[in-house]
């Protein structure tokens, strides 16, 4: 159990990429916290088996990822339950699927705020007690769309876009701390994220539910399969190893494929 010692937050981590990073990371002995919405008792679940996997503590906090003093708040509480955290994974996002002239404003706003701005406040709460240990790893689930665009997804490019940009910047701010900040970006992983997009894809195209899973999903997957949230979190998994530390400021797709084209 090489974390064992070691804190990790999760954000978005009630279910799918980031439920499976948390997982991951409790496996290895990190003490967890959870964050995202959900019922409550399947949250108190997820908590429970995390603290069994991990034999450490898990804590769930339910901040809002678009609320900056929400954020602030969680690490404060991270920090002070179960340690600063030394891992953080930026995993919060939403999606809206729509033309440019007919995006919403207010779905412009809120997915730049909990895919973007989020990452960045995380990152911002977390870096000096990362920098007090000398030791850090800041991982950010990005998206093959930080690589690449597709139409009807505006915010989302941009965000992920973004997310890329300041992942770099800490790696070159942080260099010689001993933190390392890398993207993690997958093609598309089923997910609840994904599934419900499908409905607002197929009126932005004119689409069936299987024309949008053949054509548009997987169509620029080489493999032609979808990538799993287990590959994803195994990936984010060894950017935490010591074997990892001169991995810095680095992009990794992992997407079948796709950017490759």
């Amino acid at each position: 159990m090489f974390l064992k010692g070691k804190t990790a937050l999760v954000s978005g981590s009630t279910s799918g990429i980031g439920l499976g990073c948390a997982k991951a990371l409790a496996a290895e002995g990190a003490a967890i916290m959870i964050n995202g919405f959900g019922e409550a008792d399947a949250i108190e679940a997820e908590r429970r088996e995390l603290e069994a996997l991990s034999g450490a503590g898990a804590v769930y906090d339910a901040a809002d990822m678009s609320k900056p003093e929400e954020i602030a708040a969680a690490v404060a509480r991270c920090t002070a339950e179960l340690g600063g955290p030394d891992i953080v994974i930026a995993n919060a996002g939403i999606q809206h699927v729509s033309p440019i002239e007919d995006f919403p404003i207010e779905k412009w706003d809120q997915i730049i705020a909990i895919n973007l701005s989020s990452a960045f406040h995380l990152t911002r709460a977390a870096i000096p007690g990362m920098k007090g240990k000398g030791w850090g790893r800041l991982i950010y689930i990005a998206s093959a769309h930080s690589l690449t665009a597709s139409p009807f997804k505006s915010a989302y490019v941009a965000a992920k876009h973004g997310v890329a940009g300041l992942a770099k910047t800490a790696a070159l701010e942080l260099a010689t701390h001993g933190v390392t900040a890398n993207c993690v970006s997958p093609g598309y992983v089923w997910t609840p994220l994904v599934e419900k997009q499908i409905p607002d894809t197929m009126k932005a195209r004119g689409l069936t539910r299987e024309q949008v899973m053949n054509d548009v999903l997987l169509a620029g997957q080489p493999t032609k399969q979808f990538v799993t949230i287990d590959q994803v979190a195994s990936l984010a998994l060894y950017l935490c190893r010591d074997e990892a530390a001169a991995i810095t400021g680095a992009n990794h797709a992992i997407d079948g494929g796709w950017t490759a084209q």
